[in-house]
């Protein structure tokens, strides 16, 4: 998988190609979305996205649904590449995880706003905390949605700091989630990268 810092319709793999490219480096991918996973407490995940997981995702998606014409293809392209880090953000998936259905159900309810309390803190900065879902509202008055999209924007100095090897935090103050934690160092090394 050809990582380009821009995903157009060509430089995506055909089905075919992608069939055996997926047979032969999966596990690596997979690898990769494991390292930039971060573990917030016990029930929050930050899949941190990169233009390798956002590919690998385009491309799972075509070859799910066979799409393979151009409309469906740039409809795809144009969900998922906005997830893409642009140079001065991470973007994560934001995933809050129960087992139990009664208790995220019940968890949910309590998490209203969480996505708006999660923070990453580069050392010596103050805290930036996530614009969450852009493209749509994914809470009521009753409950948050148990997946969200999250950006942190981050300043030049801080993209300097971290790039110089500062260490990084992400945590969340809701009231009802407190917890942070510290980017292990080789997620860090893969995080930089996604910086100009």
């Amino acid at each position: 998988m050809q990582v380009t810092g821009k995903i157009t319709r060509d430089s995506l793999m055909t089905l075919e190609a992608y069939s055996k490219f997926r047979k032969e480096h999966k596990v690596e991918v997979m690898a990769h979305r494991r390292l930039r996973s971060v573990r917030l407490g016990e029930h929050i995940n930050l899949q941190f996205e990169s233009e390798t997981s956002i590919r690998y995702q385009i491309q799972e998606m075509l070859r799910i649904e066979k799409i393979f014409e151009e409309d469906g293809i740039e409809q795809e392209i144009n969900a998922y590449a906005p997830l893409m880090p642009d140079g001065s953000n991470w973007k994560a998936t934001m995933l809050i995880e129960y087992p139990d259905v009664n208790e995220r159900k019940r968890e949910l309810a309590r998490l209203i706003g969480v996505e708006d309390r999660v923070f990453v803190e580069v050392e010596g900065h103050a805290r930036v905390y996530a614009i969450a879902d852009e493209d749509m509202d994914r809470e009521n008055d009753e409950k948050t949605s148990a997946v969200h999209f999250v950006r942190f924007e981050l300043t030049a100095t801080m993209c300097a700091a971290v790039k110089a090897g500062a260490s990084v935090k992400v945590g969340c103050d809701h009231t009802n989630y407190p917890a942070h934690t510290t980017v292990a160092p080789e997620a860090l090394a893969s995080l930089v990268r996604d910086l100009r």
